[in-house]
Order: C-alpha cells, then sequence, then structure tokens
C-alpha cells in the first residue's frame, strides 16, 4: 500500500500571497495521497485486509503558527472573494521578506489511519507523511 504526502493544490509554490488577506488551503485527493487505500494480502493461509485514509492535517506555515485540519479543505473560487475558507485557512501577519530565500516553507503534514483485520485480529495503525512548498507573502501598501 502506498501512502504519500498531501498532494498540496493550495498554497500553490508560483503563487503570491497577500498580508491580512486569507489564505485558503486545499488538498488534491487520490487514493495514494488522501485515501481510501486498501489492499490485501495472503501468507500462510490467513488473508489481511487494510484501508487507510488521512484523519487530519497539520499545515505548519512557516511563521510560527499551525493549522489542523480535519478534512481536505475547500477550493477557493473567485466568487469567495476576500471570505475566510470555511473549512481549512490562514492569516498572514507578516511578509515572508526575512525568511530564507524570501519564502516561508509551508509542511502539511498528514496523519493516516490504517485500519486492518484478518486471521481473527484487527487494529488500528497510525502513520505520517509531509509534503513541503514555499510560499511568498508580500503587503501592500496605499500611498496617497
Amino acid at each position: 500500500m502506498t501512502l504519500l504526502g498531501p498532494d498540496v493544490a493550495s498554497p500553490r509554490a508560483s503563487g503570491r500571497y497577500t498580508v491580512g488577506v486569507p489564505m485558503w488551503m486545499w488538498v488534491n485527493q487520490s487514493a495514494t495521497t488522501y485515501g481510501p487505500n486498501t489492499a490485501s494480502a495472503t501468507a500462510g493461509g490467513v488473508t489481511v485486509t487494510a484501508t487507510a485514509k488521512v484523519s487530519r492535517i497539520v499545515w505548519a506555515m512557516g511563521d510560527g503558527s499551525s493549522v489542523t485540519c480535519n478534512g481536505p479543505g475547500t477550493p477557493y473560487t473567485s466568487s469567495q472573494d476576500m471570505a475566510q475558507s470555511p473549512t481549512c485557512g490562514h492569516l498572514y501577519a507578516k511578509t515572508s521578506a526575512r525568511a530564507q530565500s524570501g519564502r516561508f516553507p509551508v509542511t502539511a503534514t498528514s496523519t493516516w489511519t490504517i485500519d486492518w483485520q484478518g486471521g481473527g485480529q484487527a487494529d488500528q495503525l497510525l502513520e505520517v507523511r509531509q509534503t513541503t512548498v514555499q510560499v511568498a507573502v508580500g503587503e501592500v501598501q496605499v500611498v496617497r
């Protein structure tokens, strides 16, 4: 069974984000990056079946804060304007200008819950996977 880190859809490494503007965070979902992912194996007449799915994603935002999301997040659409994400978001209070290479390292850490059964037994395991993207956060100032 292949379990990978989150397939981060947002924030995008190529994106530019702004202090004080809500950032929506979400991941693409597939069997290997979010689940459910089911596999079976047989040995010596015993078959074990396991099903894995992501139970939460913790986002380390690079500015010292973290956000825990219990789902994949909600994709942003332009009709949302400046609204905060209903499921998984963050608001930067400072720019990434002083960060290494001028970007915050944003690390999404997924916790996979794996339920298995076979041979008259059943249990649950946890596995952790990570993905990191670099995010540029700037500031907008109005000059009169």
